[in-house]
Order: C-alpha cells, then sequence, then structure tokens
C-alpha cells in the first residue's frame, strides 16, 4: 500500500526562521525583529537577522530540494519584506525574492505552496494596534492582493494563516512568543475574531485574482486519540479533539497537563469551525460567556469562504478513553518514562490516522499535514555524516499512521516535514534542530542528514516502503 498518485511530498519553512536579510533591499522590522532586541525573549540571545540566510541562497537550497526529490515545497510570505510598512508602499525587490523563488522551484519540478502569514506581523501595523484593530483584515487582504497579483499564474496552492494559536494565544496572551503580550481573554478573543475575519478576506482576494486557486489553513493543536477501538473510546476522543477548554480546564476527568492547557487560546475547534462550518462552536460560546466579541452573521459569512482542504500542524496528541464516572472522557494513562523529542514533546504516532480521521469527518475536505517532525540531538560526526536516526524512526512511524488513514480512503493530499533544514527556533533560538538538513550557522554549510536520504527513498517508493 502507498499514497495517491501526486501526493505531495514536501518539507515546509517560515519566512522569518531562514530567510536572514532583516533589513536587506528594503524590507521592513517584523514584531519578530523587535522582540529579539530585548534581552531574555529568546533562550540563546540570538535572532533571525541571518537564520540561514536563505534569501542569497535560496538557489542552492532548491537544488538540495531537488537532490532530496521533493514534490512540494511549503514556504511562508514576509509580509513586511512586500509591504515594510504593512501597508501602502510596495518593496518590488521583496516580490522580487519570491518571484526569483518560485521559478527556481518549478524549474525543479517542486510545486510551490504559499503561505501568507507566519507570525511575522509587520511592526508598523503592530504600533496601530495589530490584530486588535478592526483594519487588519483589510489590510491583510490588501497584502494579499499583491502577493496574488504577482505570483498567482504559478503558485496554486495558498495557505492563509499558520498556527493563530500561536501568534495570538503565545503572542497576545501568556507572552511566549512576539509581540510578548499578556492581554485579557475578552481581548485575546477579539483579535482571534480578526484574524478569522482577516482569512476570510485574504482566500476573497486570492480568488478574485485567480478563481481556481486551491485554498486552505494551516491551524495547530493537540489531537486526542483513543485508547482502545472502541466504539465509546473513539467517541471521547472526537470530542477532546475538538473540546474548548477555556480559562480552566473543562474535563473534570482530568488534565492533558502537556498540551490542553489553561490557555484558553490552545484549542482547535475555535478556529477551524468558524471557517469551515461557519460558526463558533457551542462549547467554546457557553465558557467564554459575554468575553465572546459580538459579531455579526454577515462576518460569519466571511470566515466561512469555500475551502478547498483543511491543512493541520501535528506534532504529539494525548490518548483519552470514555469516561467512568459521567464525565464526556478522561485522560487515558501514558507510560512512565515514555519517548521524548530533544524539545520533550511526547511521540504520539497515532495522530497522524486519527487527526485526519477526525477532521475529514468533521469538515469533510481533503487533508493535508502541513507541519509534522521532531527537533533531535544533530551533529556533525567525525566523518561528517549526520546520523539522526531518532527522527527516521520518527517520521517512520507518524507515517505508517498517515499512510493507514489513506488506505481507508480519508482523502489525503500531501505531507509537509518539519523542517526543511535546521533554522531559528523561535524563543529557543538556535537550540532546537528540526531540520532534515544540518545547517552550520557560522559558515552555512548545509549537508545532507540521514533522514534527508531516508526521506528520499521514502518519496521515490511513494510511502510504500516505510
Amino acid at each position: 500500500m502507498s499514497f495517491k498518485e501526486n501526493f505531495a511530498w514536501g518539507a515546509a519553512t517560515a519566512a522569518y526562521q531562514i530567510e536572514g536579510a532583516a533589513s536587506k533591499d528594503g524590507k521592513g522590522p517584523s514584531i519578530w525583529d523587535e522582540y529579539c532586541k530585548v534581552r531574555g525573549n529568546i533562550k540563546d540571545g540570538s535572532s533571525g537577522d541571518v537564520a540561514c540566510d536563505h534569501y542569497h541562497r535560496f538557489a542552492g537550497d532548491v537544488d538540495l530540494m531537488a537532490q532530496i526529490g521533493l514534490k512540494a515545497y511549503r514556504f511562508s510570505l514576509s509580509w513586511s519584506r512586500i509591504l515594510p510598512e504593512g501597508t501602502g508602499s510596495i518593496n518590488t525587490k521583496g516580490l522580487d525574492f519570491y518571484d526569483q523563488l518560485v521559478d527556481a522551484l518549478l524549474e525543479k519540478q517542486i510545486v510551490p505552496y504559499a503561505t501568507l502569514f507566519h507570525w511575522d506581523l509587520p511592526q508598523a501595523l503592530h504600533l496601530r494596534g495589530g490584530w486588535m484593530n478592526p483594519d487588519i483584515p483589510q489590510w491583510f487582504a490588501d497584502y494579499t492582493h499583491v502577493v496574488a497579483e504577482r505570483l498567482s499564474d504559478r503558485v496554486k496552492h495558498w495557505f492563509t494563516l499558520n498556527e493563530p494559536q500561536c501568534f495570538i494565544g503565545h503572542g497576545l496572551l501568556n507572552g511566549m512568543k512576539a509581540p510578548g503580550l499578556k492581554m485579557s481573554l475578552s481581548d485575546v478573543l477579539v483579535a482571534t475574531h480578526h484574524s478569522l475575519l482577516a482569512h476570510g478576506r485574504a482566500v476573497q482576494a486570492i480568488r478574485a485574482v485567480d478563481p481556481a486557486a486551491a485554498i486552505g489553513a494551516a491551524p495547530t493543536g493537540s489531537v486526542a486519540f483513543p485508547n482502545s477501538d472502541s466504539k465509546a473510546d473513539i467517541q471521547a476522543a472526537y470530542e477532546a479533539t475538538f473540546s474548548v477548554p477555556g480559562e480552566g480546564d473543562l474535563n473534570p476527568g482530568g488534565a492533558n497537563t502537556w498540551l490542553v492547557s489553561s490557555e484558553a487560546s490552545w484549542n482547535i475547534a475555535w478556529y477551524t469551525d468558524p471557517i469551515f462550518l461557519g460558526k463558533y462552536p457551542e462549547e467554546g460560546l457557553k465558557v467564554f460567556g459575554d468575553k465572546v466579541p459580538r459579531y455579526t452573521d454577515a462576518e460569519m459569512a466571511l470566515i466561512n469562504q469555500p475551502l478547498d482542504f483543511c491543512g493541520i500542524n501535528l506534532y504529539n496528541g494525548w490518548k483519552v478513553e470514555a469516561s467512568q464516572a459521567g464525565n464526556r472522557w478522561e485522560e487515558g494513562p501514558m507510560p512512565q518514562g515514555d519517548r521524548l523529542t530533544a524539545f520533550k514533546w511526547p511521540v504520539t504516532p497515532e495522530i497522524l490516522y486519527w487527526g485526519p480521521r477526525f477532521f475529514h469527518e468533521r469538515y469533510g475536505k481533503p487533508i493535508y499535514i502541513t507541519e509534522n517532525g521532531m527537533s533531535a540531538h544533530d551533529w556533525v560526526g567525525l566523518d561528517g555524516a549526520v546520523r539522526d536516526e531518532q527522527r527516521i524512526d520518527f517520521v517512520g512511524r507518524y507515517l505508517r499512521e498517515f499512510r493507514r488513514a489513506a488506505s481507508e480512503d480519508i482523502p489525503v493530499e500531501g505531507y509537509f516535514l518539519w523542517s526543511l533544514m535546521d533554522n531559528f527556533e523561535w524563543a529557543e533560538g538556535y537550540r532546537e534542530r528540526f531540520g532534515i538538513i544540518h545547517v552550520d550557522f557560522e559558515t552555512q554549510e548545509r549537508r545532507l542528514k540521514e533522514s534527508a536520504k531516508w526521506y528520499s527513498k521514502v518519496i521515490a517508493t511513494n510511502g510504500s516502503d516505510l
């Protein structure tokens, strides 16, 4: 059993994490440029000023993608590289960079998948209120129109927003990521609503330029998987996956200490139900109560634009089972000393079966895994090799579960491994390595890890050899 013909075997990156050239050729500052300047925000005191220097080295990086055999590449565009102030004057050199990148990909027969926003809001817009400003949906639409006008003749696959759970929740609620604010839940829900409106307007902007474009989004979340194959446990896992915990844990049967935290932002349905179903989940409305911003039917219709696929970034999940105490579910037991990545994230490959299954059941769309991978303790050996055997084992386990979904006729369209190369890992700086290409950040030398060579074989066999 292998995946469908023309399955999108890819890898993913984000602009701020790899491009560097932070103030080159007219680029304006983003909130991450500013956030990195504050002592203590980044654990190793670094920034994305240079990162992987992809801005200058993209041609060689595309050659490496071709050497691996990638069929698709998911990258994000820097809003402030294209519109330095977020609105108004266009930086043609910024657009030229992405124009050249797309051409280089197509020359190597690698399909470009463009993400419009991956956390790096222009600093100028942050100073005007950022996601709290009711004008930001139109700002985002205007930016999207500029990009679509230049690239949509060649870019046919688009993602609007990457992980609002992070740029809203971790950026505005708990201050863990740029811009590092700790706002009230009421304000955070307003910002979330504006981000959903921005998604809707961006979809409209792309379709106005290219009605045939394929469009989705790339949220993240923690998928629950059942402790057994019983109908009761499967239903419990489904309900837990799409639950909205609110300010505190709603599940009296047991809090998931890893991922379903007390942060109201860390859930899936509050972001995906509006874009796919045109409504906020009832549970969330009940929990958030009067903290939910006022909204109109017209706004929900704007958010609920027709989409072509459902993207989801999945790394780990949690086990649940049907409750014996009258609750909806209970957290299932995980073995003591169970598998953890270098980032101390649990290894739960089951989610690449249950996630696509649950998301397709709920939203009825084809599924892309838009990010999946792990941080490992990678270094160059004395013989020059980077033997990341744990990553090979990790990805192999997850892909077997994804293949199981494909075997049950769940429409899975593609898989984007995170990440193409080691890069700036946000608040962790350069302490975590997620790439299948090793980067020496002093010399910018690249070398394929053993996982890249293994992934080449997976792609060549269309996933039949795992």
